[in-house]
């Protein structure tokens, strides 16, 4: 009787714990779209000027915007909010920043919601009900400082990850029914794709999983499988492959950018960009913060994931040397990012997870969902490394948590299985978990609310 009434308990925490954390999180995006303004972030002006061009696609040039090379698809909202302003409330353009802006983080913020609701969707497909599952999802990705920072600038990224969490829950469907489909199934699969090659290029990155996943299915459902794939690409390079082809032909690549690739070579890039454990790495726990640790890679990632290594969003202004209360600021992120070692190992262990999926001769169907997401995590990691050394950057400035901020959230759905199975088999060091995690919450907390001067 008395351990029913602790798993009553229990449940009860878990299911108050989870409410509260989302509305915790959507409190951060509030509280951000009232004390940030999307100019101040990473290429903004580029991207605002990528906006005002639209639709005219022959006024996207590297003269106008050195953001031309990326797909149209989150510029269309703003550039019509500004159009609407212009002839309406405005006589030119650039002065419908304001209104335009605020509409984005709107906007954006609705697509964290809806991001959600389909993430919940998924794990109700396979685990339905299941409040510690969701609870473990969670807890880890209100965790994610770049979260809230993607969600309060100008970013493609959040595109991606509401496709994606799109893209996971219809994969699910198709994995429930024994990869069963009709032509809508791959109708709908192969759109979806489309819009997320039409968001940021980074979503390429996802796309090599499903292809590989059918290694690893039964015999008996390979070739179904292989022609639900093959059909939804086509749709959705059908949606998405002009905006490639105008890349080629005006620019000579499909995959255009703008700074010159020095070809794929380890060189490209020094040994401190590699190793995580040279001396000056010991500023990831004492002063987190540019220009400390230049160009090296996991050292910048994890301040950036967890803190604002880069100083565009949390406290200090993109001109360090005028940051408010500087070097308090440095001494708050050190502490963050030692709180951070906590869910970071937690996100690490989730992998193991991805993986035993992965080799199972013998899946589960949640087995392969969580297959192709740990694929997916190992897909998104290589291939940004693999374009950080293929366009080497003399100060790091392209290691930014943001611009792989969907692959965080894949290693949270891994992570939240992990917690799953730990309820079930150690209750005690489960509740300590929840609370070392909630803990480091609550540490953190002000880290994700912007004080941008």
């Amino acid at each position: 009787m008395l351990n029913k009434r602790k798993k009553i308990d229990l449940e009860i925490f878990e299911k108050i714990l989870l409410y509260v954390l989302i509305i915790c999180s959507l409190f951060i995006l509030i509280f951000n779209i009232f004390n940030y303004d999307p100019i101040e972030g990473y290429d903004a002006e580029a991207h605002f000027l990528y906006s005002e061009a639209l639709p005219n696609l022959d006024a996207l040039t590297p003269e106008n915007t050195y953001e031309y090379f990326n797909p149209p698809l989150p510029y269309i909202f703003p550039a019509f909010v500004g159009y609407v302003c212009e002839n309406n409330f405005s006589q030119d353009f650039q002065s419908c920043r304001g209104t335009y802006s605020l509409a984005i983080q709107i906007l954006q913020f609705f697509m964290f919601i809806i991001s959600l609701y389909f993430y919940n969707k998924t794990f109700d497909l396979f685990k339905p009900k299941n409040i510690p599952i969701k609870l473990g999802f969670i807890i880890l990705l209100v965790l994610l400082t770049a979260n809230y920072k993607t969600y309060a600038m100008f970013r493609g990224e959040t595109y991606i990850i509401l496709l994606n969490s799109i893209l996971l829950y219809r994969f699910g469907r198709l994995v429930k029914n024994s990869f069963k489909w009709s032509e809508m199934d791959y109708i709908i699969f192969g759109v979806v794709i489309g819009l997320l090659a039409l968001s940021r290029q980074w979503a390429f990155l996802l796309f090599p999983p499903y292809f590989l996943m059918y290694i690893f299915l039964k015999k008996e459902i390979k070739l179904n499988y292989l022609r639900f794939i093959i059909y939804s690409f086509v749709i959705g390079f059908i949606v998405s492959g002009w905006w490639y082809f105008r890349l080629f032909f005006e620019y000579g690549s499909f995959t255009a950018f703008n700074i010159s690739s020095s070809g794929f070579s380890f060189s490209n890039q020094p040994l401190s960009f590699y190793n995580p454990f040279n001396p000056e790495a010991s500023f990831v726990f004492t002063k987190p913060i540019r220009s400390n640790f230049v160009n090296q890679f996991l050292p910048i990632l994890y301040s950036d994931l967890w803190g604002d290594y880069w100083g565009y969003f949390s406290f200090t202004s993109n001109k360090l040397e005028t940051g408010r209360n500087q070097l308090l600021i440095g001494d708050y992120l050190a502490r963050v990012n030692i709180v951070s070692i906590i869910p970071t190992l937690t996100l690490l262990a989730g992998l193991k997870i991805g993986y035993r999926s992965l080799i199972l001769k013998i899946k589960t169907n949640f087995d392969i969902l969580n297959s192709l997401i740990f694929l997916s995590v190992i897909s998104s990691f290589f291939g940004y490394l693999w374009f950080l050394i293929n366009y080497p950057s003399y100060n790091g400035n392209t290691i930014k948590a943001v611009y792989i901020i969907q692959l965080f959230h894949l290693m949270c759905f891994l992570s939240a299985g992990l917690l799953e199975k730990l309820r079930n088999s150690n209750k005690n060091l489960y509740i300590l978990f929840l609370f070392l995690l909630t803990s480091a919450f609550i540490h953190n907390f002000s880290a994700m609310l912007s004080h941008y001067q």
